[in-house]
């Protein structure tokens, strides 16, 4: 998915409401113990999708938006992990995000005038994959089934399926085989 959106417009107003409201959430979960029920009861608030009760997610945990944060069954999401998701992120099952993973599926306009404006460009995590500490992923990559991430990464690029990628920008490091 590609597409913009332009400050000032109906939808960006909605999308602000929506903001105001998971912002507050996201607060509540992240100042307090909670056990997983708790954790993934709010944050099936924040995304307004019910979040498999095979999921672990550790706090703290961060959205900008929270709509468009789509969670398969049997991820495992951990502390300080930050998903910018109004462009939409799509973790498939059994994804492993490390700690401090940051998912960004939105950018800007290169032009001044126009730079407070969002391009959005969905992220796709695919089944099994796993995302080492610290790993930035940049708006719409496309992370293959069973890929690996090494600790440190900055993916601008997409990742084919049972490989695994490291460094800045991330590089072909090996294939996986079975």
């Amino acid at each position: 998915m590609k597409s913009k959106m332009d400050l000032g417009t109906k939808a960006y107003e909605q999308v602000d409401q929506i903001v105001q409201t998971n912002l507050k959430l996201v607060e509540e979960l992240n100042n307090g113990f909670h056990d997983q029920d708790e954790i993934k009861s709010v944050v099936s608030q924040i995304t307004n999708e019910k979040v498999d009760s095979s999921t672990e997610i550790r706090l703290p945990f961060w959205t900008d938006f929270g709509r468009n944060l789509h969670i398969g069954k049997n991820v495992f999401i951990n502390g300080g992990s930050m998903f910018t998701d109004m462009g939409g992120i799509y973790l498939g099952d059994r994804v492993l995000i490390g700690p401090n993973v940051t998912i960004a599926s939105v950018n800007h306009n290169i032009d001044p005038k126009t730079r407070r404006n969002l391009q959005l460009k969905s992220v796709y995590i695919h089944d099994n994959a796993w995302l080492g500490a610290n790993v930035t992923v940049t708006p719409g990559v496309v992370i293959g089934e069973n890929a690996i991430v090494g600790a440190g990464a900055v993916v601008t690029k997409d990742v084919p399926s049972n490989t695994i990628v490291g460094g800045v920008p991330a590089r072909f490091i090996k294939t996986i085989k079975e």
